[in-house]
């Protein structure tokens, strides 16, 4: 078995590009909150606060291209199994191709039943529809980038993803500040620089893939792509990603339309404070997708010892990187607000909520860890069950119990939801290791039925 020296090295040097990656994702947001932010009115920052969760709950429903694709490829990476590597690749792109069309023909019905469930004001809602009608054409992009970054993770090449977000973002950036604040195009702006740099994204992530491909054995079989028995177990095990996200997103969704009710003052703080959560979730999730591809790896080579060390080493860099958040946002986190924002009201009200954010990372840190044990693994049965528990057995009934604390009351539900996902989640690990489960000999029999 590998060194537990030597794991922490092959951990640390996996996670810090997906660490760089995925914080560049929020970092986006942050920017775009921070441009809006100074814009005259918070009308723009709410209406792209429900823009950006729409499109969240529309796209991210669909991660599963990302999370199915990394798992199965990392096992048959342990396996050695290079044909297998290469036809998860080219099915997971072609479902999000089609997704992506489809997406773009039933936005307009998706975007009217959804934007009353927020219930904004009037120019609110006007905002978010600009928003939602420009980036949704970049769908398929979207959802291609999805299925490249999870096969790049699955092949441990985590420098790919860093390479495709980071320039995609830097993009976005440059066009934020042009369309926003040079040309005046507010919403509209944003909206149109995300499009772009979504398409730059595609075109770049195809260039670090085809570069992959270059030193791997096996070619791209018609056959094999398109085999309907093969595309089904895909769908067998994303099936079950597909309804854990969707909670998810919903969970989201309720509590920005719940802050919604409650004012705009309350929707853009809640937004601004939601951005930095996404900034330390995606920070996190640097070591999950370590889990990810190092567990698949280890599991797909029949190492169970090896899957074990992987899963207690990423443990305790996860921790790690909790406590630091922990302590750069309890001391720092007022000064970021009033780098995201110079409106007094929203600034004063964000301020009130920051003790739940600087709190969260050792709430979450947890759900995130075994989220990519559990993906590598290839159990994703268990991460629909526990969010299942999480959603509908703990955050909606404490949101219910304790609606007269008002948004106060919003946080705990959602801090609750957190810890209850991690419990779920750990119980579960704990009873698959007492009863020897994680190997499994057919990997079609696991799809079939995880």
């Amino acid at each position: 078995m590998t060194s537990t020296a030597a794991m922490y090295r092959r951990v640390w040097m996996f996670a810090w590009p997906a660490i760089l990656s995925n914080i560049s994702v929020p970092l986006l947001g942050l920017v775009d909150s921070g441009v809006l932010g100074h814009l005259s009115s918070e009308i723009y920052l709410g209406g792209v606060a429900i823009g950006s969760t729409l499109f969240t709950l529309v796209f991210w429903a669909f991660g599963f291209l990302r999370m199915g694709t990394t798992g199965l490829v990392a096992q048959a990476l342990g396996q050695k199994d290079h044909q297998a590597t290469r036809q998860w690749l080219a099915q997971s792109v072609l479902l999000a191709l089609l997704i992506g069309f489809v997406v773009i023909l039933i936005h307009r019905p998706l975007l009217n039943i959804a934007l009353p469930f927020f219930n904004p004001a009037a120019e609110v809602a006007e905002q978010a529809r600009i928003y939602f009608t420009t980036r949704i054409y970049s769908a398929p992009a979207v959802l291609i980038n999805y299925a490249m970054v999870g096969w790049l993770i699955g092949m441990h090449r985590p420098k790919g993803p860093l390479l495709i977000l980071i320039t995609a973002n830097l993009v976005n950036i440059v066009l934020d500040l042009i369309f926003v604040l040079g040309l005046d195009m507010a919403t509209q702006g944003a909206a149109l620089a995300t499009v772009i740099a979504d398409y730059t994204s595609l075109l770049l992530g195809i260039w670090v893939v085809k570069r992959t491909l270059l030193n791997k054995p096996g070619t791209f079989e018609r056959s094999a792509i398109l085999n309907l028995s093969s595309m089904r177990q895909l769908l067998l095990l994303n099936r079950h990603l597909f309804v854990r996200t969707l909670c998810l997103l919903g969970t989201q969704a309720f509590f920005t339309a719940q802050g919604a009710q409650s004012g705009s003052h309350i929707l853009a703080a809640n937004a601004l404070l939601l951005n930095i959560l996404l900034l330390i979730s995606n920070g996190l999730d640097g070591f999950a997708h370590a889990a990810e591809a190092l567990s698949g790896e280890a599991l797909g080579q029949g190492k169970l010892d090896r899957f074990k060390q992987v899963v207690r080493v990423t443990g305790y860099c996860s921790l790690i990187c909790a406590v630091l958040f922990l302590i750069l946002f309890s001391l720092l986190g007022n000064q970021v607000i009033g780098l995201l924002t110079d409106i007094p009201a929203v600034a004063a009200t964000a301020a009130e909520y920051l003790p739940w954010l600087a709190a969260m990372p050792l709430f979450a840190v947890w759900c995130y860890w075994l989220d990519g044990v559990f993906i590598g693994a290839v159990r994703t049965d268990m991460m629909q069950n526990t969010m299942l528990v999480a959603t509908l057995l703990v955050f909606l009934p404490i949101w219910y119990f304790t609606r007269d604390m008002g948004n106060h009351g919003l946080w705990l539900a959602y801090s609750a939801f957190m810890l209850a996902r991690s419990a779920g989640l750990a119980i579960v690990y704990r009873s698959l290791s007492r009863s020897g489960s994680w190997l499994v000999e057919d990997r079609s029999e696991c799809v079939g039925k995880c």
